[in-house]
């Protein structure tokens, strides 16, 4: 095994090429934490960027309590990085402001990849690099916005709205030519959605098209001999995760520890999951209070018990919990010394059916009109 180079985004030097993907819902201040944590007690170190959940531009600059909140990073998280879902060049340049004379976050990225219907349908997410004027004046408003300061701007997107409407290499060259100082790929459509195969194969032309920034890969990233095949097969500076760490919190330490020429190191027995299920649930309280906090943990615990002998009634029971000390006594019930089951590895989180994109009328018509669209940037943080 090959240790590769620190990655650098800007003014961050990564000791490992590792991004967790922003996911609604998951990668709030409790899932980071504990990524850390596990990252530092397997590997040796916290060496990767973690991204909090994505942030509408308008409601930070609106101060939304919701949105206020997700924003929380731990006392001793660095670096801070925050991503932000926009399609106003006026409210990426108030938040991004915001971010900087507030001393928000270390790192922002923004996100134009999200390929949900409702955010699709009004011109935002993986639509809106479709509008290439608009697209390159949001990421300069951002750039603008930060110029002067240490805090890097990225731009993470899709292969394009569909295989008829490809729009990353114009997005990864006007990105690079407005100043982001990384581009990050999910290679699939949003067409696809989350279904069928990332296409890396554009990760590594999209590597080719953009020569001066780092070029990131999303998609398919379930193990760390994953990671080191992506990199090696497109030229990729770094990766990015997310579904894969549903319920695996120590994957990055296992993905550092690869792409860093160092042992993986072995995967966690039963009563070790059942450990780190009770440190996520606690670090989700300390959070959101108890009520909301144990409520929260429950989807998590089909990702976490999956492939691992646990009986109808008990997976039932844990995914009713409302305290710590039932969630305690209830995984007391598990038997500690199972290995780590082969059945839980390999894709997992959503996948769903490809589908047609929803988008605004006429959107297609007009690549580079820069009107902005209407109603797209009242959606919820999150997605």
């Amino acid at each position: 095994m090959t240790s590769r180079a620190p990655l650098h985004i800007g003014s961050l030097e990564l000791g490992s090429p590792v991004v967790l993907a922003p996911m609604a819902g998951i990668t709030n201040v409790a899932f980071r934490t504990l990524c850390r944590e596990i990252e530092t007690a397997r590997a040796g170190s916290t060496a990767g960027l973690y991204v909090c959940e994505m942030v509408t531009a308008r409601a930070l600059v609106e101060r939304n309590e919701a949105t206020m909140h997700m924003t929380t990073f731990g006392p001793t998280e660095t670096p801070r990085s925050l991503q932000l879902y926009t399609v106003d060049p006026r409210y990426t340049y108030e938040a991004a402001r915001m971010i900087v004379e507030e001393d928000l976050a270390d790192h922002i990225d923004m996100n134009f990849g999200c390929p949900v219907p409702k955010v699709t349908r009004k011109g935002g997410g993986a639509a809106l690099p479709y509008k290439r004027n608009l697209f390159g004046q949001i990421v300069a408003a951002a750039v603008r916005a930060t110029e002067g300061t240490s805090i890097p701007v990225t731009v993470k997107f899709r292969i394009g709205i569909d295989a008829d409407h490809p729009t990353h290499l114009d997005a990864g060259r006007i990105a690079e030519g407005e100043g982001a100082a990384a581009v990050a790929l999910h290679a699939r459509t949003a067409a696809q959605r989350y279904s069928g195969v990332a296409d890396w194969d554009e990760i590594a032309r999209l590597k080719q098209h953009v020569t001066t920034i780092p070029v990131l890969g999303n998609g398919d990233i379930f193990a760390a001999e994953d990671a080191e095949r992506m990199m090696t097969s497109t030229g990729c500076d770094g990766v990015v995760v997310g579904r894969g760490c549903l319920g695996r919190p120590w994957l990055f330490a296992e993905l550092s520890s690869r792409l860093n020429g160092k042992p993986v190191p072995e995967p966690p027995r039963l009563g070790e999951v059942a450990e780190i299920m009770h440190r996520h649930a606690e670090l989700l309280v300390d959070h959101h209070g108890e009520h909301k906090g144990t409520r929260e943990m429950r989807k998590h615990i089909a990702w976490y018990l999956r492939g691992f002998p646990a009986g109808s009634d008990l997976r039932s029971a844990l995914a009713l919990v409302e305290s710590l000390a039932q969630l305690k006594s209830l995984l007391s019930e598990l038997d500690p010394e199972v290995p780590y089951p082969a059945a839980a590895e390999g894709p997992r989180g959503r996948q769903g059916s490809p589908g047609k994109v929803m988008l605004p009328d006429g959107w297609l018509e007009d690549p580079d009109d820069c009107a902005v669209p209407q109603g797209a940037d009242l959606m919820h943080s999150g997605g």
